[in-house]
């Protein structure tokens, strides 16, 4: 079956990853665009997480992972290489109803991390279902690559006008108009 593709809201929600090697810190660097309230748990920590971790003031703590670590995360992510022990993390998810990613291991996957892009407020995720993430990586490079940085710019522009028109009708038909002659502007430039 297919995930919901979905956008969650991550204030107020307190994140938690379980192992801080070369996943833990990819599944990270994904994190940081969209919060800073994370946790991570593990014995050992590679130089890059720590800069992270330093970089952003996120707490850890070093030890291994036990039961009862999950307490009061609402999501959390377990990147370690026992299998065992992400079993247990999921399961242990159930418990107190967090949403549970084991990474490379799709049936205990409450969500999964897409390929996707960032360009200010625009967030754009890819997603095969598992099918083939290769696909999911280039189909993303190329959206990005005629994706113009101006859009950054617009879409500040797009949330003033919202902010600032009375809703309605004719701010629908601005807001429509000022889009589709954005997106006309792209075709000019080819």
């Amino acid at each position: 079956m297919s995930y919901f593709p979905a956008f969650i809201k991550l204030d107020n929600k307190r994140i938690l990853i379980v192992g801080a090697g070369k996943i833990a810190q990819e599944k990270l660097l994904h994190l940081l665009e969209f919060s800073k309230d994370i946790t991570i748990i593990s014995e050992d920590f590679n130089k890059e997480i720590i800069s992270l971790i330093n970089k952003h003031s996120l707490s850890y703590i070093e030890k291994r992972y036990e039961k009862g670590d999950l307490i009061n995360f609402d999501v959390i992510i377990a990147a370690v290489d026992n299998i065992e022990v992400q079993e247990n993390i999921y399961f242990e998810s159930r418990e107190y109803h967090c949403l549970c990613n084991c990474v490379d291991i799709q049936k205990y996957c409450d969500f999964i991390f897409p390929s996707y892009i960032k360009k200010g407020d625009l967030t754009i995720a890819i997603s095969t279902s598992g099918s083939s993430p290769s696909m999911a990586k280039y189909l993303r490079i190329w959206l990005d690559s005629i994706i113009p940085d101006s859009i950054v710019d617009f879409l500040t522009q797009m949330k003033d006008y919202r902010k600032t028109m009375p809703k309605g009708k004719e701010r629908m038909k601005f807001l429509d108009g000022k889009a589709k002659e954005y997106m006309n502007s792209w075709k000019e430039k080819k």
